[in-house]
């Protein structure tokens, strides 16, 4: 096995998290300033926060016909060319509708490459590194979103209030074109994904990408197995998304995508500065401090993910990661209820972003990388990740909506979205325990077995002789 090789190209594909994380985040610094500039209402605040992610359900919804029509390296090129379009034009507007444009744009780019990034690293990984390779994705995504912190706040730092209303908030903008470019370049160095190229026919570069991954014999193995499996799904009448068992692995992958969202994380990685300033009571150069501190504990606790999702499985982590999570926001909305906030709103964010980096962060993505058979992994992760990006704007838009409104705050303090989001995280629960299948250690191959079992569509096969290292 080619290690540094892997790591290379995987590292090189993490960029399209590191921006994904980076271009989501970037908004957290600079929305007070734009609703200053712009003269913005709580909901146009909420539209200036969450208009990137009208671009990320349009990225995502036709990522999976741009990974099967042109592959995944292509997607991902495109990606990194929106990234720097939107860095750009998201710096120089001069009025809110300009603004608005380019931060789709970048939300296009950023659906795509929340897609096709994993998918392309769970396609080139071997099976007992797949799970880790995988998280290192979700790490690229909170380690941008950290780095974006840092950068927001030193650019803050640069001036007085006036001056980030004026300039501060367009810098912060623009710095993503560094990453954005640097994205490009690497890519045209990563190879196409072997997956695809068997599935477009292109058996001998499948086997030159697969043989620089491995050993030329476990290689031929790997070969053979996707070859089997694709045999399969040829011998088959074309497999429909909806019905069948197929069906169902696509409605498991969409819930958890709506429950990664829905259980509040963006709320606190976009809104942080206005959370800490509103009910924290501090100013806003503390609380972009305290938001690198949540940056931080985001990255740490995704490391401890990556190192034991593969021993642990993805279950546990799920579980017990949305029982801390569900917990922590709960305090959240309860502290703020009573009033006695100050360090608590830190201290149990802390908690929360903690738990969320240890389950539903990476293993989230880990899952829909592995779930969906060969013949439809694009299609049904495209309509997954665009379920993932619509929860996201429907829970960005309305948190501005529900602290601005008069009757919620004076009833409830700013308790009640959080306490919202803590009964998700329950439901999270009892969904992830009741229907999402184990899958450490199993092979791609392995999962569409199992699901072609449960739709009962061919009788179950034996393995081939040999394991195979992707």
């Amino acid at each position: 096995m080619n290690l540094p090789y892997i790591v290379g190209i995987t590292l090189a594909a993490t960029l399209g998290g590191l921006l994904f994380g980076y271009d989501t985040a970037v908004i957290s610094g600079a929305i007070g300033s734009l609703r200053t500039y712009f003269d913005l209402n709580d909901v146009q605040e909420g539209w200036a926060a969450s208009s990137a992610l009208v671009g990320c359900i349009g990225g995502a919804a036709i990522a999976g016909w741009l990974a099967d029509r042109f592959g995944r390296k292509p997607g991902l090129l495109a990606a990194a060319l929106l990234f720097t379009i939107s860095a750009i034009g998201s710096a120089i507007p001069d009025t809110f509708t300009e603004f608005i444009v380019y931060r789709i744009i970048g939300g296009v780019g950023v659906g795509i490459a929340s897609m096709l990034s994993p998918m392309y690293i769970a396609e080139i990984a071997p099976e007992h590194l797949r799970g880790r390779l995988v998280s290192l994705n979700q790490f690229a995504i909170v380690f941008g979103m950290l780095v974006v912190y840092f950068v927001n706040y030193g650019i803050a730092m640069q001036g007085d209030a006036a001056w980030n209303v004026e300039t501060g908030w367009r810098w912060m903008f623009g710095s993503e074109t560094i990453p954005a470019a640097l994205f490009f370049l690497l890519l045209l160095f990563v190879p196409q994904s072997p997956r695809w190229l068997m599935l477009v026919g292109r058996e001998q570069q499948a086997d030159t990408v697969l043989s620089r991954i491995m050993n030329p014999g476990y290689a031929k193995k790997a070969l053979a197995e996707i070859k089997h499996s694709l045999h399969q799904d040829r011998a088959l009448p074309k497999v429909r998304i909806i019905g069948q068992g197929f069906g169902w692995v696509v409605f498991i992958g969409i819930m958890l995508s709506v429950f990664q969202q829905i259980t509040g994380i963006n709320v606190i990685l976009y809104y942080a500065p206005r959370i800490f300033s509103q009910l924290g009571g501090g100013t806003t150069d503390t609380a972009l401090l305290q938001t690198i501190v949540v940056g931080a504990v985001n990255l740490v606790f995704t490391v401890i993910a990556i190192l034991t999702v593969d021993r642990l499985g993805r279950k546990p982590l799920m579980i017990y990661g949305s029982l801390g999570m569900g917990i922590c926001i709960t305090a959240v909305g309860t502290t703020a209820y009573l009033q006695i906030t100050d360090s608590w709103i830190l201290i149990f964010m802390l908690g929360y972003i903690a738990s969320f980096a240890l389950s539903l962060g990476p293993v989230v993505w880990v899952l829909l990388s592995e779930i969906f058979p060969n013949q439809i992994r694009g299609r049904a992760m495209a309509i997954a990740v665009a379920a993932q990006w619509i929860s996201n704007f429907a829970v960005s838009q309305t948190f501005p909506m529900m602290m601005g409104n008069s009757f919620l705050m004076d009833n409830f303090h700013g308790g009640f979205p959080f306490w919202l989001y803590g009964a998700m995280c329950v439901v999270t629960i009892l969904f992830v325990w009741k229907f999402v299948p184990e899958t450490k250690g199993r092979k791609l191959e392995d999962m569409e077995a199992l699901w072609r079992k449960k739709s009962e569509l061919v009788p179950e096969e034996p393995a081939l002789a040999g394991q195979s290292n992707v």
